[in-house]
């Protein structure tokens, strides 16, 4: 059987170049244009056109014609995989809800056929389902009177064609049942946020029943190389540059490579498609540039989110470690001697390491002394596993090994009475995990004892503060090797309201000198003058005594 389709010259660039270059693209049932036609008859609340047409870009319509032009002799549709990965605010999700409309009540549909938006959660599927939505409201005279929305709160979401049978339903991943699905169309929308490949699996496999299914995965760049999404990506990228001829999958993929000049408004363009249309913000670009310039967050989210650019952490890293390395210039420990410090302590038992901070503060520079545990019995088994030389660091002075298998809580405690005799220490605070063995006696001794939860109250903005001292300079390590290593080893973690946390990258990274950190710099910030308690921003839901 001949089959008419795309054809793609083997590249080292993954570029969708065929949308851009007016090369033909095979129609030869007019399965394509009609497509396109239907599209253009719809309408979509926020159209700037007249009647409120939907706007279908020439960049949006290519990709439209690449999935429904090509196929066989007997009129199968030769594409049954669609991976779209576009930057935020080219206006993905109103191009997949559209296509999602005319598998249900278009010239694609199924008769009894379930389409399906899916997605790691119902908030997220529900961002596509309000589009379709919003598209078939903007047409009163024509889909309302043929459609049945069903948009209940804490109900299933649909949208029904009741003439055919055919159906589009909201899924998610935390779904209390996804079995038994047959769908004719799914948009994956989002993968690189999916948890596990469950819904994956379950979508797939009952896409496989029927014939002519379609799957759109519609995403942005993500992290990490451990989960669906970069699987999904790795192929799609394969097939772009020829490596893997399959053609039954449409790569459209807009992505910079890693080491772009973020900066580079041609390469916004490029890799925005809908740049020339007026979306996303030029100007709301250069506005995220100029924060990216002093923030290694900001860079990043700019790096993923605008240019597509996949991260190698599973978040967002907190530091830039060239920026972080300006701090290393010698420090002159005579200098500090007698002079007011507090100390951040975060033990532990025995995979981490212990980690004891003394940070000393003038004007809005910080400088820190750290010193690190660990048991001896297993020092060099764990310079293996974790990559880094614990031996060396130990002959160095960085690190005490102490005798056994488990760290020695009262060398940790000595070395805390240490600092005591050479400085004035105002506080030392600890992270309560395994902290108890410490604590107990330096309290019984009249040491200025506080524990800190470890959330979001505390910690954001502590790295607030933190971040600031790194990027304008005033944040003095003394090239300590193995503070560096475990501030190279943080990832970032966002909530919804821009508050931030530390964890690790990966199991046997190490960022237990961070933790120490942030509290000692967040003690020092708020009690240069008094006591940390004095300051009436810290509340008793911040601190355990």
């Amino acid at each position: 059987m001949k089959a008419t389709m795309i054809t793609r010259s083997p590249s080292k660039d993954t570029y969708p170049h065929w949308i851009f270059d007016n090369s033909p693209i095979p129609d030869p049932f007019g399965f394509g244009e009609r497509a396109v036609e239907f599209l253009r008859r719809l309408k979509h609340p926020k159209s700037s056109l007249s009647r409120k047409q939907f706007q279908l870009d020439p960049w949006q319509e290519r990709i439209v014609r690449a999935i429904y032009g090509p196929r066989d002799d007997a009129g199968n549709r030769i594409v049954s995989v669609v991976v779209i990965l576009v930057p935020r605010g080219n206006r993905k999700t109103s191009l997949s809800a559209a296509l999602a409309l005319l598998h249900t009540i278009g010239p694609e549909r199924v008769p009894g056929g379930e389409v399906i938006f899916a997605a790691s959660d119902r908030g997220q599927a529900g961002i596509a389902f309000k589009e379709a939505r919003g598209i078939v409201q903007a047409d009163p005279k024509h889909l309302v009177p043929m459609t049945k929305v069903y948009d209940a709160f804490n109900s299933a979401k649909k949208i029904a064609f009741p003439r055919d049978g055919t159906e589009l339903e909201v899924i998610s991943a935390d779904a209390p049942s996804k079995e038994g699905r047959t769908p004719s169309f799914v948009l994956a929308d989002e993968l690189h946020v999916w948890r596990g490949d469950g819904l994956w699996t379950v979508l797939t496999n009952g896409l496989d029943k029927i014939d002519n299914s379609l799957l759109v995965v519609a995403t942005t760049a993500g992290r990490g190389d451990d989960s669906k999404a970069w699987e999904v990506i790795e192929r799609a990228r394969k097939i772009a540059r020829g490596e893997i001829v399959d053609p039954t999958w449409l790569p459209v993929l807009f992505e910079a490579p890693p080491d772009c000049n973020y900066a580079d408004e041609e390469l916004w363009k490029r890799v925005n498609p809908g740049s020339a249309h007026g979306y996303p913000s030029i100007a709301g670009f250069r506005k995220h540039v100029a924060r990216a310039k002093d923030s290694p967050t900001e860079r990043a989210r700019l790096l993923q989110y605008k240019l597509n650019v996949w991260q190698a952490h599973s978040t967002s890293p907190f530091v830039d470690m060239a920026t972080y390395d300006r701090g290393a210039a010698p420090i002159d420990y005579e200098a500090l001697r007698g002079a007011p410090c507090w100390v951040g302590v975060d033990m532990s038992k025995t995979t981490d390491l212990s980690a004891v901070v003394a940070c000393f503060k003038e004007g809005d520079a910080y400088t820190v002394l750290p010193h690190f545990f660990c048991p001896e019995a297993d020092i060099l088994r764990r310079g293996d596993v974790d990559g880094v030389n614990y031996e060396q660091w130990r002959r160095d002075g960085f690190l005490t090994a102490t005798p056994g298998n488990v760290i020695d809580n009262a060398a940790v405690a000595d070395y805390i009475r240490g600092l005591a005799e050479r400085f004035e220490v105002q506080e030392v605070g600890f992270d309560v995990t395994y902290a108890q063995a410490v604590i107990a006696p330096l309290q019984e001794e009249g040491f200025p004892v506080v524990t800190i939860r470890q959330g979001w109250a505390t910690q954001s903005p502590a790295l607030n503060i933190l971040e600031a001292a790194i990027i304008a300079g005033k944040f003095c390590h003394g090239g300590h090797p193995i503070l560096r290593w475990n501030f190279s080893n943080v990832a970032i973690h966002t909530d919804a309201n821009s508050n931030r946390i530390i964890h690790k990258t990966r199991s046997t990274d190490r960022i237990d000198g961070v933790s120490a950190t942030w509290m000692a710099v967040s003690r020092a910030a708020a009690g240069e003058g008094g006591s940390f308690l004095d300051n009436p921003e810290i509340t008793a839901d911040m601190l355990v005594l």
